[in-house]
């Protein structure tokens, strides 16, 4: 794991904000946002699986294609996918597959984490493409908001 910077806590920040969003649909509060080697924003999403009935529609791969889309092209060479929570299997592939050069993650997460924590595609010295990772920038607060988010669930 990489060490985390300023600029990276105002990121898993922005991203922390776009998570929010989800709370309006009862998807799970999980924001990303792509930016690209300058730090300017290609794209932003939140979780949306129960908002489009989509078991795909984790926020980052909502934020890989609309990056993707603003690019013009599927390579995603040289940017940051920030996120606040460690991405699953499935989108721990795709951002392989995108060619991110750097994952920047907030919680980490024991039970689905893929980038580290029970899995690590990404750094799976027999995948051909390795970004950098950045994980546990702003973890408490990150885990706070998915952590409020279940508490009220199983009081309703």
């Amino acid at each position: 794991m990489s060490a985390f910077s300023e600029a990276d806590e105002a990121l898993v920040r922005r991203a922390l904000t776009v998570a929010r969003g989800a709370l309006d649909s009862g998807d799970v509060p999980v924001g990303a946002c792509v930016v690209d080697e300058g730090g300017v924003e290609l794209a932003a999403a939140c979780n949306a699986r129960e908002a489009t009935g989509d078991p795909t529609a984790h926020a980052e791969l909502l934020a890989l294609r609309a990056a993707a889309a603003k690019a013009g092209h599927w390579r995603l060479d040289g940017a940051t996918l920030v996120v606040t929570v460690e991405p699953c299997t499935m989108c721990a592939g795709a951002i392989g597959l995108a060619r991110v050069s750097r994952v920047v993650f907030g919680a980490w997460e024991p039970r689905t984490g893929a980038v580290g924590s029970l899995w690590d595609v990404l750094r799976d010295r027999r995948v051909l493409h390795r970004p950098e990772v950045v994980g546990g920038v702003l973890a408490d607060e990150c885990a706070a908001l998915l952590g409020s988010f279940f508490a009220e669930r199983r009081l309703d």
